[in-house]
């Protein structure tokens, strides 16, 4: 890669990862500077168990070697969700975010989704408009009351 940047390479899961990537989760979620409050509050939510991965066809970012993100995609086609796209902050910014999405994209649509639903986190939703999303609306937040997340649309063209 140009600079000496080294590439990201995107899996499936693998049976066992769940319980990191649920840490990366909160890591990356911790991120945007929410309390350690709110991030326990969050935590139910951003669980992963192993039997899960398959089924909401979970990947993993890696650069050489070491995970470094990770997105699910739910439901069935025509319309699924992205639930879960998280980058590690020390990864932020090397490509891994771009690559998740690129390939979560490209897995919906061959699975044959027209369109992917994201409830996004306010601080990530320029991220999901810059790649084509639009905001449809709001929706409450599965983890903290009468907070509002960004529902966002993506069309798969």
């Amino acid at each position: 890669m140009p600079g000496g940047a080294t590439a990201v390479v995107v899996r499936a899961a693998r049976r066992g990862e769940a319980a990191a990537l649920s840490a990366l989760a909160l890591r990356s979620k911790g991120h945007w500077g929410y309390s350690p409050e709110f991030l326990e509050a969050c935590r139910a939510e951003l669980t992963l168990r192993d039997e899960q991965l398959a089924a909401q066809r979970a990947h993993v970012a890696e650069i050489d070697g070491a995970v470094v993100g990770f997105f699910t995609v739910t439901g069935e086609p025509p319309e699924g969700s992205l639930d879960c796209l998280y980058v590690d902050p020390p990864a932020i910014g090397r490509g891994a975010g771009r690559a998740l999405f690129d390939v979560a994209i490209d897995l919906a649509r061959r699975e044959g989704f027209r369109a992917l639903t994201i409830d996004a986190d306010p601080h990530a939703e320029a991220f999901y408009l810059r790649h084509g999303a639009v905001r449809v609306g709001s929706v409450p937040s599965g983890s903290i009351p009468r907070r509002e997340l960004p529902r966002l649309r993506l069309a798969i063209t």
